[in-house]
């Protein structure tokens, strides 16, 4: 049987999947601007890299940069409610 820690560790290293699944969707879409594309190429590089903390840090981090992102204005309104949605699993990730 699995301890409670083990249950939310596989849940978040799932969620953390998904998310880099979505970004690399993003990152790899010609449609959307350059500058978009390659701030979302650094958030999906600090969510893959362990090297940059624990999957709690790496999502926080992540969050604030795509809070940051959802503000530009050039931003289509479908591709700003993708990326809510991976903020909104991202805070979802947690350490305890």
């Amino acid at each position: 049987m699995k301890s409670k820690k083990e249950i939310r560790d596989q849940e978040n290293t799932e969620r953390l999947e998904s998310t880099i699944a979505t970004l690399e969707s993003f990152k790899e879409n010609k449609d959307l601007p350059r500058v978009i594309r390659n701030q979302i190429k650094d958030i999906y590089d600090i969510l893959k890299e362990e090297k940059n903390g624990s999957i709690s840090v790496r999502a926080a981090n992540a969050v604030s940069m795509l809070d940051s992102l959802t503000q530009n204005r050039h931003m289509e309104s479908h591709i700003r409610t993708s990326l809510w949605q991976v903020v909104s699993k991202l805070e979802s990730i947690r350490e305890q």
